[in-house]
């Protein structure tokens, strides 16, 4: 997938959340599962999708999807029908955080595979 095909969808998946998050309740899709894992995961997702998406800028894409945690959930405060609460930040905090390191993690084993294929090929 192309640099830009991520960043595309890294921030999709930002202001999907962000909509979900700050829509009337009756508007949040339900998978089924517990609502902290579904923002556990939602976070974790977009916390893969910038750091693959800049793999340069890991501090910045960690302060900015941990921040939007933090950010979506005091917003949560303001808003009518909706709240905030200290636990739905920690499973968000989490998810971001695994969905991060997780994309270091990839970035940095495709980075060595493809500069041993590329050594292999000399």
């Amino acid at each position: 997938m192309s640099l830009r095909l991520l960043r595309i969808l890294a921030w999709s998946l930002l202001a999907a959340i962000a909509f979900v998050t700050l829509s009337p309740i009756g508007l949040r899709p339900n998978s089924g599962l517990s609502p902290n894992y579904e923002r556990l995961f939602a976070f974790a997702a977009v916390g893969l999708a910038f750091a693959l998406a800049y793999p340069r800028h890991i501090w910045l894409v960690l302060a900015l999807v941990l921040g939007a945690a933090v950010g979506l959930e005091a917003l949560q405060l303001v808003i009518s029908g909706r709240h905030g609460r200290i636990i739905d930040l920690a499973a968000k905090l989490l998810g971001g955080g695994v969905g991060v390191m997780g994309g270091m993690m990839l970035h940095s084993a495709w980075t060595r595979i493809t500069a041993q294929r590329a050594q292999a090929g000399q």
